[in-house]
């Protein structure tokens, strides 16, 4: 079966007592509390930027099935689920160990059970046993998939094991790019999505994380044999989360680029003409997620490639 790179169905959860979450904080460079913001106003201004952005995807033909969070157990980051599981066109669905202990309760079966209303669902994956190992993969925030050619990039980091990234490779057949990404303090940047954004001809990634050169000419060498046009971004582009994109097509089969508002903001003309000759931008103002919760549109869409019944 070709694989799609794309699909026009993202999941997203609509949160109820979205905040600054203290247990991610340690792993994630691009969370800041914003102290000038009552919690309740931060709850307030992230459904509100979440409803808008919503309503961009649907106003641009993107089908959006809608999760309401629960306000008990508390949940800070149940605004980010595709962490926790993936999607596949296989009917497979595949749930993830999730480092945060306040982030496993976002794992709801009401949700799947949701999903399963309206797709096919062959086989459940479940790798969440592997958070009594101490022993995360967060979903497509780990990994970011290739899957017309079946490989997975992902960055190593404190949520991203290298051993069960060998194991989803058993399980899925794809092919693991493994390498280490920092940031500009030479910590390890958490997540790989928001070192790169894989689209169907093109790629967008900060290159300049990959500090070992073996590693990083592993992964262009990748990207070359793949025929991906590579769209670099920089160590700053890449603070205002401008990897953190998903390359979705709509119900007419155009390709879209989704991302935030300071995503955008932070590419210059030339990048953005390149990206145009492929996919026609997307954006929406989420600033006061990006700012709690420490990631961007990118990380608010879990894709659905599930076959519909």
């Amino acid at each position: 079966m070709q694989l799609s790179q794309t699909t026009n169905t993202v999941l997203m959860v609509r949160p109820v007592r979205f905040s600054y979450n203290t247990e991610t904080a340690e792993s994630n460079a691009f969370q800041s509390l914003d102290k000038s913001c009552e919690p309740d106003t931060v709850q307030q201004k992230a459904v509100a930027e979440f409803d808008n952005f919503v309503a961009i995807l649907k106003q641009n033909g993107v089908e959006v099935v809608v999760v309401q969070d629960t306000p008990e157990p508390h949940t800070p980051d149940s605004i980010f689920p595709n962490n926790w599981g993936s999607y596949h066109a296989d009917g497979s669905v595949i749930l993830y160990p999730m480092q945060a202990v306040n982030r496993r309760w976002e794992r709801r079966r009401g949700i799947l059970d949701l999903l399963r209303e309206e797709f096919v669902v062959q086989n459940e994956i479940d790798l969440s046993h592997y958070e009594n190992d101490n022993v995360f993969l967060e979903g497509t925030g780990s990994m970011v998939l290739d899957h017309p050619n079946q490989l997975c990039y992902a960055c190593i980091s404190p949520r991203t094991d290298k051993s069960l990234l060998g194991i989803f490779s058993e399980k899925t057949d794809y092919q693991i790019i493994d390498f280490e990404a920092v940031d500009g303090n030479g910590k390890q940047i958490y997540h790989t999505n928001v070192v790169m954004c894989m689209a169907e001809k093109f790629v967008v990634i900060c290159l300049d994380t990959i500090r070992n050169g073996q590693e990083k000419q592993k992964v262009v060498n990748a990207f070359l044999d793949t025929k991906k046009e590579i769209v670099a971004i920089s160590l700053d582009q890449m603070n205002h989360f401008a990897g953190n994109m998903l390359a979705l097509h709509n119900q007419q089969g155009e390709s879209l680029l989704v991302m935030s508002e300071q995503a955008y903001k932070a590419l210059n003309s030339q990048q953005i003409q390149q990206i145009n000759q492929h996919a026609r931008i997307v954006h929406a103002p989420i600033y006061t997620i990006e700012t709690n919760g420490g990631g961007s549109a990118r990380c608010m869409m879990a894709e659905v490639f599930l076959p519909r019944k």
